[in-house]
């Protein structure tokens, strides 16, 4: 009988957000998968390193960091063939997933590939939007308020365009596109409505009015959270 893949969600850094399925797949496991950047340790794992058994047999998912997507389609393939002989041989992988895996999540493409022939199973985590807004102290969206998640990569015009038609908007991925949100949403008059979060539930988190934040580059662990509703919540100042 053939073993059973899990895609364990780990929430957005902070161990003690990990759920309790996630941690007794993970301390039972005997074998792990995780992505990492190329030449650089695994965030995945850091999350889970104090659940992580003696002895346990490791697959890290190396991804070189280039733009074009014909090097993670080649990392993918080559991931899910190794998984797929460990699974044929009875035993179950679990992979490690930033936040959720099927929020943003590289997880999706290991799914795509081996969902068909063996069984797969997705525990949800915590995502980093939810844990950006429990930072900031202010609710996502309220009532009948829509609320859309955005990556900070599309083009202006797309970013615009959401900006216009959404209550309030989770920005992901801001990184070297700050100054770009910043000077659209000074555009549109919401600036004074966004509130700034990076590397939240970590030690070194940041919580801060969009406006405090004087930087124009951002880490890759960042968010811009906007509402537009009449109730607007306040937002906190820069702790020391």
């Amino acid at each position: 009988m053939s073993g059973t893949l899990y895609g364990v969600g780990l929430g957005p850094g902070d161990p003690e957000l990990v759920t309790l399925k996630a941690h007794r797949l993970i301390t039972q496991a005997r074998v792990i998968a995780y992505p990492k950047a190329e030449g650089a340790p695994s965030f995945a794992r850091a999350i889970a390193e104090g659940y992580i058994a003696e002895n346990t047999m490791e697959i890290p998912i190396e991804m070189p960091m280039r733009a074009d997507r014909v090097p993670a389609r080649e990392v993918y393939d080559r991931a899910s063939a190794q998984i797929s002989e460990v699974l044929r041989g009875g035993r179950d992988v679990v992979v490690l997933c930033e936040g959720d895996p099927f929020l943003f999540g590289s997880f999706m493409y290991l799914y795509e590939r081996l969902s068909a022939e063996f069984q797969v199973v997705v525990v949800p985590g915590v995502s980093s939007v939810t844990a950006c807004a429990a930072a900031l102290g202010r609710p996502l969206s309220a009532r009948n308020d829509t609320l859309t998640v955005l990556p900070a990569t599309l083009s202006d015009e797309e970013l615009e365009q959401h900006l216009l038609n959404s209550s309030s908007l989770a920005i992901m991925k801001v990184g070297r596109h700050l100054s770009r949100i910043k000077a659209l949403l000074e555009k549109n008059n919401l600036v004074d409505h966004a509130g700034y979060v990076e590397r939240a539930s970590l030690a070194e988190q940041k919580v801060m009015p969009l406006t405090e934040q004087d930087e124009d580059n951002a880490p890759y662990f960042s968010m811009v959270l906007v509402y537009k509703g009449e109730e607007a919540w306040m937002l906190p100042r820069q702790s020391s």
